[in-house]
């Protein structure tokens, strides 16, 4: 405005300073009179990304720096053919993603996608997100194709298998200089699909979304789940393997993570196995390939140990010090996934990763009621991948890599780091439970372990819920020396009565702590282990197994005898006397330490256990509910569990409605998952 159109104040003062706002107030007119001439000459679309690009630091889906690094190092198959076949002497080969009718979002993670350096609602009113998220179309930089591996599954090799619904689009390298591969899962058909169709569900693929990230959150090395797309193609399948087939929507997982080379990638060249009768389809080939390969991960995903032996002279130390830091990250990977009750479901050496994260989440699941042998793979028949049995399975596979890089690793070399895994997991597993008990100033490493133990012994007596009675420790405050017997136990009569609140009742713990082998069955097991003894390994189950299932059976049928008031009862006897022996182990630690010090301790420890012990943990019914939803076409569950399970230690009163915390309903006992997806 001018300033003869402002209302004059008789002030001289008031005039002057009206006269500098009205020259103020012209010079923002014509600068923004100028900005709006720019604006009109620019779409809107292309404004958008202009502003992003500038003030949020992100990219779009056709601006991210390809930079495809595995295929220029390492041998590509000559051939394009997608028809399942031994692909020999290469590490990839490269094939399209087919095309889905109509994808469409499903959900987006955040987090994830800022690895990328992409903000999540920018992808979402991108049009040619779903086209790029679906493989229907490549993002510019984009050079897809397939990895080939190998694996023992369930101990027993079998040959090549390699990427048979993944296809990897290629590498990026974010704004942090750091190199991530971004893998579709369920683009179709591969070389190495077998007799499969290439593609994923709906049901498995919201379920590795949620898992990867939840997991993630949950402080677990692990690959990550970008976006979940879905479509109106359809694949036929048997979820339980049971004859029941059925049409489900295809899906994809926009999966990313440093690399997805596994313990596999090195098991291409292994000649043929006794048991199987298969070798590996590059035989023959592993000087100089496997050395290739080798050096390849080592110098761009271990560049520490690159650095330090990179010289052909250096070989053996170089291939020594990367075999130690792997068997080393897997033994803290499996401590771990014990101490949130993570169960994997599919540990075969193909499915575990090179850079010790979680990868390939299938029919896995978390404990809810304790029970060490719970077995998440309704097609584990044998329980070899069970929760106890993780640590085993893991030694297992390292013991496989261990022979897989025997021509340029020797034996003799490698097994003696091999045999520092169960130390290692059980250092980092006891480290990690101490602090979820909350045990502070230790001054016994041994007693520490036997109060978790005895802990974990009582979850198991009780069927406690593994999450929520680790959470419910918090209740337990250090009282100060000198503290009255009443005041002890007015304590543990408070967190014991919390406790047993979180026991499943008779009948529950009864299915649960059922054989999964129906009786008849388990006698004629029985019956061929001593008619054919040598026969029994060979189809993956032993004696100690069967003798197993048999004591469950037997527990079972004890605990249909017992009411839901006396399960109550002896549930509160069995928690209170554990919690007599951690109270008093609590202040025999701070017995030395009162007043505000004590309270400081009691609030630093609590904090401590509150960061460890999730809140919510992705139950296999949430789990189930989302896709009930989604198959109708509600995403709004999974959105919603997103959510929680990106933020798992904290109290969220906002879903305190929707009882995420709270033991799983009796349908929940019904629910089975396995590898098919």
């Amino acid at each position: 405005r001018r300033s003869s159109d402002l209302v004059l104040c008789s002030s001289s003062v008031l005039s002057i300073l009206s006269g500098h706002f009205a020259a103020v107030g012209h010079c923002v007119c014509l600068f923004m009179r100028r900005i709006s001439t720019i604006y009109r000459q620019i779409p809107s679309s292309s404004y958008s990304k202009l502003l992003s690009r500038r003030f949020m630091n992100t990219k779009t889906l056709d601006t991210l720096t390809f930079d495809n690094s595995a295929l220029r190092v390492l041998p590509v198959d000559q051939s394009k053919e997608k028809r399942p076949r031994q692909v020999r002497g290469a590490i990839f080969s490269r094939v399209a993603p087919t095309p889905v009718t109509n994808p469409r979002i499903v959900a987006l993670s955040e987090k994830a996608l800022e690895l990328l350096d992409l903000s999540a609602d920018q992808v979402r009113q991108d049009p040619k997100a779903p086209l790029y998220l679906s493989g229907n179309e490549l993002m510019p930089g984009s050079d897809p194709a397939a990895h080939c591996y190998c694996g023992h599954q369930f101990g027993v090799f079998a040959g090549q298998l390699g990427d048979g619904r993944a296809i990897t689009l290629g590498e990026i390298v974010n704004s942090r200089n750091e190199r991530w591969e971004l893998q579709l899962k369920g683009s179709g058909l591969t070389p190495y699909s077998r007799s499969a169709d290439g593609r994923a569900v709906l049901r498995s693929s919201i379920r590795e979304f949620l898992c990867s990230e939840a997991m993630f959150s949950l402080g677990i090395p692990t690959t990550r789940a970008g976006s979940l797309i879905t479509s109106d193609s359809t694949a036929i399948r048997d979820p339980l393997y049971n004859g029941n087939v059925i049409n489900e929507p295809c899906a994809l997982v926009l999966r990313i993570a440093p690399t997805f080379m596994r313990f596999g990638s090195f098991e291409i060249f292994k000649p043929m196995d006794e048991t199987s009768g298969r070798g590996g389809p590059s035989v023959g080939l592993e000087e100089p390939l496997l050395s290739q390969l080798l050096d390849y991960v080592i110098e761009t995903h271990y560049p520490h140990i690159w650095t330090q032996s990179s010289g052909s002279e250096q070989r053996v130390n170089r291939y020594t010090q990367f075999y130690k830091e792997v068997v080393e990250r897997t033994a803290k990977l499996v401590a771990d996934w014990q101490c949130v009750g993570f169960c994997h479901g599919v540990l075969n050496t193909d499915n575990l990763s090179v850079l010790g994260v979680t990868i390939d989440y299938g029919p896995f699941g978390f404990l809810e009621a304790y029970d060490p042998n719970y077995i998440c793979n309704h097609s584990d028949d044998s329980g070899r991948y069970s929760y106890v049995n993780q640590p085993k399975a893991c030694r297992f596979d390292l013991e496989k890599l261990a022979e897989a890089l025997k021509p340029v690793l020797p034996l003799s070399v490698s097994v003696p780091e091999l045999n520092r895994f169960d130390d290692q997991f059980k250092a980092h597993y006891y480290s990690k439970m101490k602090q979820k008990l909350g045990l502070v100033r230790s001054k016994c490493e041994e007693d520490d372990r036997i109060l978790v133990d005895s802990f974990l012994e009582t979850m198991q007596l009780t069927g406690g819920d593994f999450t929520n009675c680790f959470r419910s420790l918090n209740q337990v405050s250090i009282l100060p020396s000198g503290s009255s017997t009443e005041a002890s136990e007015d304590l543990i009569k408070e967190v014991s009565r919390s406790l047993a609140g979180q026991c499943i009742p008779p009948s529950r713990f009864a299915k649960q702590i059922d054989s999964h082998v129906p009786p008849a069955q388990l006698e004629r097991m029985f019956m061929f282990a001593q008619q054919q003894p040598t026969l029994l390994p060979m189809l993956g189950i032993s004696l100690d197994f069967l003798e197993t299932e048999k004591k469950r059976q037997e527990a079972a049928k004890e605990m249909r005898k017992i009411s839901a008031r006396d399960k109550y009862l002896k549930d509160r006897e069995l928690w209170t006397t554990w919690l007599q022996r951690y109270v008093t182990a609590l202040q025999k630690r701070c017995e030395d330490i009162d007043g505000d010090s004590l309270a400081e301790v009691n609030q630093k420890r609590i904090e401590m256990m509150n960061q460890v012990n999730p809140k919510f943990i992705l139950r296999n019914y949430m789990a189930e509910k989302a896709i009930q939803l989604a198959t109708k076409g509600d995403y709004s569950e999974v959105e919603r569990l997103l959510s929680l399970l990106n933020d798992p230690f904290s109290e969220r009163m906002d879903l305190a409605a929707h009882q995420y915390d709270a033991l799983p309903p009796d349908w929940a006992d019904q629910i089975c998952v396995s590898c098919s997806s």
